[in-house]
């Protein structure tokens, strides 16, 4: 169940929204939005349901095995406080679905945009339903990719670039730091669940390893919630397109630090450590993103520093470590996600019907947008925590806190008087909010000269949100108290001491900074808005050269100058040079080991009699390597005496009872030798000379070296016994995979991630193939070197005879192979490498035109979809196994009994190998045809089929 809910934005979402979105129409951009909205409410549904029993104190925990070897397991649990995150993942995905569905252009890909935004939902919900860090770590690294598409939508964009890119670049390199904290708790515990490393607090804390582990943590923690000194990608990325901003950068994905923080507290936390860190940086983040957004003259700027400093707020809680300040974070989670989400689309909405942002023209719209006015008002009364509305009965207690923080006396009493500043801060910006738009005087200029009210679709959001602030300031305790006890208690991960959500708390001290900050907050704005004052000032440079953008920027250009270095020097055009380094690096590398330990002399084991015909073979194989070495510089020549050295690989491996190999050589020798001859087309028929006998020399030392150090280590590894792998998969072969082929059983069972792997690589390679002859046309020469001329002729008529009778045996060949492959030498592999060479001798009995034409693949565009039909299906075959509580890609096997046939040999590995071999079509011919479509001009291919190129 907890696995649906993730997968049905992941695979369902984005399939479905990305096809709907494909096809331009009013039509069916209403549809898009609608698809998405229904698998969001679909998991939504799945949620509530739940949600009783969870509430009730009783969480949900699903396990799958995945990686087992390293402890990394599909395992997810929902307790309190993935309950709330998930809720807010899912409730807030579906008022921004209608929001932007009103808010996008007709010229803007709804496709994309609502895909893409399913994909980072899925990775949201991963991260709080995990039970597994590195699973977490895996939907973490998803989140990067997708916000990085989400905030560079507007591709058109520079500054929607360059915010993705830098979001991007320090969330990233925050998740390999917290990557390798998480690794290292792991061998701490020796575990990777984070249910069962709470348990272990204790034995983690006392650990030499732990500072690193924390501080580690805490890095990708920081980077992605945007806390000091990592909070100055948050308002760059604020050159996405509003929803974006409204969901990623108020309710979700910069509190995915905060989740984790929250999440690993009973396990990290209630240290000096932790503490220190967490605490004082979000103090920092409090006190500093709100000064900063009081001087933003941009809506959305303002907004991203206030939400800088609520999340520091958070943080700050967290920190603190007391069962009370972890309801109070909890609590202003919810809080914050409603009120700035609200404002998030109040800016979008400004935006939308005046066409600017910046406060410094805006005015006065309070007359012209009346009903969005009011909204705004009341969402940025609950920011600043005025009374009667939810952020007062929070930022109540996150001062109560500080204040209880600051009890013992001495240097802590400046902790309180920090987050009194950082309130009238946040009273001020969201003063300024209110004023600068919607009164202020009249608008200035504006691009968009008659704003008016927006669709009711892009209003009812902001209303339901901004009813959210009033219910929960009025009634916290009914509203939110049974949802923020749950979050809370797991949280602490221990039962909470007896507290009560109220409005009203008496007269107190908390109370008195709480009117203090509203007062002098009022005052601050007022005071600088005297004169327009405000309008003149910019916080940009108040650090000159320290910001952490400022570090970025410098660290950044640091880095390319660096790269640009190591290009000039290594860099040069030479191929033989690139090949060089590579082959040296490997020598090294490779002779290091040996140099320290010492180098093995030869073994004790028994050898094997030479035989006449290895003799044979090995002088063949010796000539063709010598005449490759002397007469390389002839291209057309090297690629035909190469398949001749492929040849004898074949035989070597016939030789050694390998014939699956020798099989896969043999047509994979066929079909390399076509596309290598096709690619050599492209280049002049001779290799230049090399320049000096210096380059000579170097690249005979090292083709030497390289050589005898293979040559030495495959005797010094042959004259010994050792203890083979092999028995194992031979006795298994048969009960564990259900063949008796072990090498199809190896390829499509024991080993078949690496299978899927080199599949992927393989129709990866097609396709930048094709992406890099795209448009790429080359005309042959009239003549080549020896005065022969080039004519167009109808095709040898044996040749297409000839092909017209292949094609079928081939295709029947296929089949037999296919279906023998699990139990006698075959296989999906095997099968289509026939299939290719039997179409490759159609394209050269028919042309290019002609057989992309009977294929229904003109310009070789279908065989990506082809490729991508192969990948599916073995991907789908693979998480097939997750039903029967398998790993993944683990086959299922029997031998149902046939009337009239008898057993029959069934087994799920059949279908991976179906999408092995529908991969192995595709790819190869794609770039069969990236290649052939370079030469091929207007003119130079008649229309007709039995027409073609020949000299």
């Amino acid at each position: 169940m907890l696995l649906l809910i993730i997968l049905l934005p992941l695979l369902a979402g984005t399939a479905l929204t990305g096809w709907s979105g494909s096809v331009s129409g009013p039509a069916c951009r209403v549809r898009t939005a609608w698809l998405a909205a229904a698998v969001t409410a679909a998991s939504l549904g799945l949620l509530l349901w739940l949600a009783p029993g969870v509430m009730a104190g009783d969480p949900v925990a699903q396990f799958i095995p995945w990686v087992p070897e390293i402890g990394l397991n599909v395992g997810l649990r929902l307790d309190g406080l993935a309950l709330m995150f998930a809720l807010l993942i899912t409730g807030m995905g579906l008022l921004v679905i209608l929001y932007a569905h009103h808010y996008l252009g007709t010229d803007d890909p709804v496709g994309k945009f609502f895909s893409t935004l399913m994909l980072f939902m899925a990775a949201m919900l991963g991260i709080v339903l995990s039970d597994n860090v590195l699973l977490l770590v895996v939907f973490w690294e998803l989140t990067s990719i997708a916000s990085f598409l989400l905030v560079g939508y507007w591709k058109h964009r520079a500054d929607a670039r360059a915010g993705a890119r830098m979001a991007l670049a320090v969330t990233g390199g925050g998740g390999l730091a917290m990557l390798g904290g998480v690794v290292l708790l792991g061998q701490i515990a020796g575990t990777y669940e984070i249910s069962q490393l709470a348990a272990q607090a204790a034995q983690i804390q006392a650990d030499p390893r732990y500072p690193a582990a924390l501080v580690l943590i805490l890095l990708g923690c920081f980077t992605k919630s945007a806390q000091f000194p990592f909070h100055f990608w948050l308002p760059q990325a604020m050159a996405a397109p509003t929803p974006v901003s409204a969901y990623l950068h108020s309710a979700t994905m910069v509190k995915a630090g905060i989740f984790l923080l929250a999440r690993l507290t009973p396990v990290l936390g209630g240290t000096e450590w932790f503490t220190a860190l967490v605490a004082g940086a979000g103090l920092v983040t409090v006190l500093m993103g709100a000064a900063f957004a009081v001087f933003k003259h941009d809506l959305k700027g303002l907004l991203a520093y206030s939400t800088i400093s609520h999340l520091g707020l958070i943080t700050f809680l967290i920190g603190l470590g007391s069962p009370l300040a972890a309801v109070a974070a909890v609590f202003h989670i919810l809080n914050h996600a409603s009120f700035k989400a609200a404002l998030f689309m109040t800016a979008g909405i400004v935006d939308h019907e005046t066409g600017t942002r910046d406060m410094r023209q805006l005015g006065g719209l309070f007359r012209l947008m009346p009903w969005t006015a009011t909204l705004a008002m009341v969402a940025a009364a609950a920011m600043a925590g005025v009374p009667l509305f939810n952020g007062f009965v929070s930022k109540e207690m996150f001062l109560t806190e500080a204040v209880a923080f600051a009890a013992p006396g001495g240097w802590r009493w400046w902790i309180p008087a920090l987050t009194t500043v950082a309130a009238l801060c946040s009273v001020a910006y969201s003063l300024r909010f209110v004023h600068d738009v919607f009164f202020n005087g009249p608008p200035r200029d504006l691009p968009q000269p008659h704003p008016h009210e927006p669709p009711l679709g892009m209003k009812a959001p902001v209303a339901l949100l901004a009813a959210v602030c009033v219910a929960v300031g009025l009634a916290p305790a009914l509203l939110a108290g049974p949802l923020v006890h749950a979050a809370a208690t797991a949280l602490r991960g221990e039962a909470l001491p007896d507290y009560h959500l109220a409005l009203w708390h008496g007269f107190n001290l908390p109370l008195l900074l709480s009117v203090l900050a509203l007062g002098l907050g009022a005052a601050l704005y007022l005071g600088l808005m005297r004169g327009r004052r405000l309008h003149g000032l910019v916080s940009e440079g108040w650090f000159g050269p320290f910001t952490g953008l400022h570090l970025f920027d410098r660290l950044m250009a640091a880095l390319w100058g660096f790269a640009g270095r190591c290009t000039q020097r290594l860099e040069n055009g030479s191929l033989q040079r690139y090949v060089a380094w590579i082959l040296v690096a490997a020598l090294v590398a490779a002779a290091a080991p040996l140099v320290v330990q010492g180098l093995p002399g030869q073994g004790s084991r028994s050898l094997l009699p030479v035989t006449l015909p290895a003799v044979v073979l090995w002088a063949l194989l010796l000539l063709a390597c010598g005449w490759l070495v002397l007469r390389h510089h002839d291209r057309f020549q090297s690629v035909i005496v190469t398949g001749a050295v492929g040849l004898v690989t074949a035989l070597c491996f016939l030789g050694l009872s390998a014939p699956d190999l020798a099989l896969t050589q043999l047509t994979v020798e066929v079909v390399s030798t076509v596309l290598l001859l096709m690619g050599l087309a492209l280049l002049p028929r001779q290799t230049p000379r090399e320049s000096t006998r210096a380059r000579k020399l170097r690249d005979a030392s090292i083709a030497v070296a390289g050589g005898a150090g293979m040559a030495w280590l495959a005797w010094v590894m042959l004259t010994r016994d050792h203890d083979s792998i092999a028995w194992y998969f031979l006795n298994q072969s048969v009960p564990a995979g259900g063949g008796t082929n072990v090498v199809n059983v190896i390829l499509v069972d024991f080993r078949g991630y690496d299978t899927f792997g080199e599949i992927t690589v393989l129709g990866i390679a097609a396709i930048g193939v094709l992406a890099l002859m795209d448009g790429m046309r080359t005309r042959k020469p009239g003549a080549d070197a020896a005065g022969r001329t080039w004519t167009f002729a109808a095709q040898p008529l044996m040749l297409r005879v000839a092909a017209r009778v292949v094609l079928p045996l081939a295709l029947v060949t296929t089949v037999y192979i296919f279906m023998r492959g699990h139990n006698l030498p075959g296989g999906g592999f095997i099968a289509g490498l026939v299939t290719a060479v039997a179409l490759v001798l159609q394209y050269m009995a028919l042309g290019q035109s002609r057989t992309e034409a009977l294929l229904r693949a003109q310009g070789g565009r279908r065989f990506v979809r082809w490729i991508a039909v192969g990948l599916g299906i073995a991907a789908a075959t693979g998480a097939g196994a997750f039903v029967l509580g398998q790993p993944f890609l683990t086959s299922a096997h029997g031998y149902p009994h046939v009337p009239g046939l008898g057993p029959l040999p069934l087994a799920t590995a059949a279908l991976f190998d179906l999408g092995v071999y529908i991969t192995v079509v595709g790819s190869t011919l794609l770039t069969l045809s990236a290649l052939g479509s370079v030469t091929r001009g207007p003119g130079t291919e008649p229309p007709a089929a039995s027409e073609g190129v020949r000299p």
